[in-house]
């Protein structure tokens, strides 16, 4: 152990904060462990504090001194573009997540892309309107198919791939028309990129990159990767179709953009994790930054992680880049997302949850609980789309993964939904995106 043990308050609430809680537990260095508001999964291994607000910095401040809490640490996005980090780090305690300012990466599509054109980042053609009508005009300008952004955070919801010009023209209305509230006052309307796609997450602290093991997510709802965009259907780290130039190009690409944030006129106070979302096409290309762990490339990428998940935090939100050291498992590992039936439309809650403790018991399997709750008898309930992810590892891609599905198989509620082909493609190889 290398230093003396703390006191860790996570912020948030579904499956990538309690995988973080996870990670941060194992610590010879995580004395008592907090998470707000938590769920029925953190519930085992931390203390839920259901009554604060996260998006509130003064409470989260106050309860961290209480509390002589010694790292804080952020999971959503919301908390950060309102200046959460700002306020408890002003306060005197280490926090690992990025000032408001940072989080626009995310938090703002528009300062996103300028962020990445003023830094040579290889992103997909774009422009950001104030009004239906220049938008609509710029759809008809580039034709389809297209990608319609809400500018501001829209709870995952605010992107729509657009086919058809109609279907593009539809959802620049749909966004000025307050569908995404306040978030879609500002529209960024770009070209499709076509190809796979690939997460790559760093770790980021005095504008240096410390890369993580990449992930590839599943976005659509159902097998075959139709029906409509999700938060994740479920995800594997490494990714086989990676090639060595791809990972070197991406690596290149966070590295810059850590270094931006250290520099004008894109200074900020970046201490925490940069998620970079990439399109594998005639090299590299950024789909979108976020600022910070993704969901559910969290749940393969943490379990995968060979060091101190506390150590690392701390060097992050103390600003001691130079004591970052990251290492890597070889096994593989798979995330398969039960959701509930209608997700990620209308679904209902309240379904208790059966078999958790039986997929648990297989080697190497577990179970990181998202949209999850215990009700008035002790039971575990749903209480969210997508309920649980269950995660397994093995020594190749279709160890872990026949592992993974047959703990899925062991889990029971009502109405319950999943994809049966999570990771299907990758096993045929990079042609399969070509079909």
């Amino acid at each position: 152990m290398k230093g003396k043990t703390v006191n860790i308050l996570v912020l948030g609430g579904g499956g990538r904060e309690h995988a973080i809680a996870w990670a941060l537990s194992q610590s010879p260095r995580c004395d008592q462990l907090y998470v707000a508001p938590g769920n029925g999964g953190t519930a085992s291994i931390a203390q839920n504090v259901k009554t604060l607000d996260a998006e509130d910095g003064e409470a989260v401040l106050a309860f961290a001194k209480d509390h002589e809490i010694g790292l804080v640490v952020v999971g959503p996005e919301a908390p950060l573009v309102v200046g959460v980090a700002d306020i408890v780090r002003a306060g005197g305690i280490p926090v690992f997540g990025p000032d408001a300012q940072g989080a626009q990466l995310e938090g703002s599509k528009t300062y996103s892309k300028e962020f990445m054109e003023a830094n040579g980042i290889p992103t997909a053609r774009y422009a950001s309107f104030t009004n239906a009508a220049d938008a609509r005009a710029y759809c008809e300008e580039l034709g389809a198919p297209l990608v319609v952004k809400a500018d501001g955070l829209a709870a995952g919801k605010g992107v729509i791939v657009a086919e058809t010009l109609e279907a593009a023209l539809d959802a620049v209305d749909s966004c000025f028309s307050g569908t995404f509230g306040e978030a879609g006052s500002r529209v960024v309307v770009e070209e499709m990129l076509t190809g796979p796609e690939c997460s790559l997450l760093a770790f980021v602290s005095n504008g240096k990159a410390f890369c993580m093991a990449p992930a590839q997510d599943h976005k659509r709802a159902y097998d075959g990767d139709l029906g409509p965009n999700t938060g994740g259907m479920g995800v594997y780290s490494p990714v086989p179709i990676v090639t060595d130039e791809e990972m070197a190009a991406m690596v290149s690409v966070m590295e810059t953009a850590a270094a931006a944030t250290a520099q004008d006129p894109f200074k900020t106070d970046y201490r925490g994790c940069l998620y970079g979302g990439f399109m594998l096409t005639e090299g590299p290309k950024v789909l979108e930054f976020n600022a910070r762990f993704g969901d559910p490339e969290t749940q393969v990428v943490l379990p995968r992680l060979q060091g101190d998940l506390v150590d690392i935090m701390l060097a992050v939100a103390e600003g001691r880049p130079e004591d970052i050291e990251l290492s890597w498992s070889n096994k593989w590992a798979v995330s398969v997302v039960l959701a509930s039936g209608g997700y990620p439309g209308s679904y209902e809650k309240g379904k208790v949850i059966l078999g958790v403790s039986e997929a648990e018991r297989l080697d190497d399997v577990i179970v990181f609980h998202a949209g999850t709750a215990l009700n008035n008898d002790g039971e575990l309930i749903t209480a969210g789309g997508r309920v649980l992810n269950v995660v397994a590892l093995g020594d190749t891609f279709e160890e872990a993964r026949n592992r993974a599905y047959e703990a899925c198989n062991l889990i029971k509620f009502e109405d319950m939904q999943f994809r049966s082909d999570i990771g299907k493609r990758a096993l045929l190889g990079r042609s399969a995106w070509d079909a």
